[in-house]
């Protein structure tokens, strides 16, 4: 079969320089992370691997990581000064490299402290041309890009939490493009994540976790 390539294939993304993979892949990865906790950070310990860990500082890894958790994209040009920015915002950002073997040669694992005291951690790689790859969160095994509006429901796995959310989708018109539900046991924790033709109407996660007990959080990516 012959491959199709999209114009972003070709001329890579919107970015401040110098590496898709090395530093608008990883701002991506931290803008995700901020999103998963909503801001305010406190404090981030961020783990560099492979790549990431041998040649990523001089390609700004360790700078768009930390723009990204301050809520700034690819694009923006606060990047090179972002770690500056941390710290005039009081967020403490470190940095360790490890030579333990990864799951790609371009990946992030990332702790986050909320000034509330909640914590999240997530494992990312940027896998090439600014894409990335989430690949856990808090522990649990998930896989998702963010190429489209993605839904994440934290859930429990009981019967059914899918047919709840999928019925709150459907009634809205939101069509699902893919969907996967990955857990860690039996009757333990798990996350649905949706991604979505279009963006979803206000209010749609508030209905996800109205009357839902089995439904921990929910957030739209």
């Amino acid at each position: 079969m012959k491959k199709t390539y999209r114009i972003f294939d070709i001329i890579g993304p919107r970015m401040i320089g110098p590496s898709s993979s090395h530093t608008a892949g990883a701002a991506r990865i931290g803008l995700i992370a901020n999103r998963l906790v909503k801001g305010d950070i406190k404090r981030a310990q961020i783990t560099l691997y492979e790549s990431f860990a041998t040649t990523g500082r001089g390609h700004g890894t360790d700078r768009a990581l930390a723009g990204g958790l301050l809520g700034f994209p690819p694009d923006d040009e606060r990047l090179r000064d972002s770690l500056a920015y941390a710290q005039h915002s009081g967020v403490e950002i470190t940095f360790s490299f490890s030579d333990q073997p990864a799951p790609h040669p371009n990946t992030a694992r990332i702790f986050l402290e909320k000034r509330n005291g909640e914590t999240l951690e997530v494992l990312g790689a940027s896998v090439g041309g600014g894409n990335i790859e989430i690949l856990e969160i808090d522990g649990m095994e998930v896989s998702f890009s963010c190429n489209y509006p993605t839904l994440l429901v934290f859930h429990r796995d009981v019967p059914g939490s899918i047919q709840h959310v999928s019925g709150i989708l459907a009634e809205s018109g939101i069509n699902i493009a893919f969907m996967r539900v990955f857990r860690t046991a039996r009757n333990a924790d798990a996350c649905m994540v949706i991604e979505m033709d279009g963006q979803p109407p206000r209010g749609l996660v508030a209905h996800i976790l109205a009357n839902a007990p089995e439904i921990r959080r929910a957030c739209v990516l």
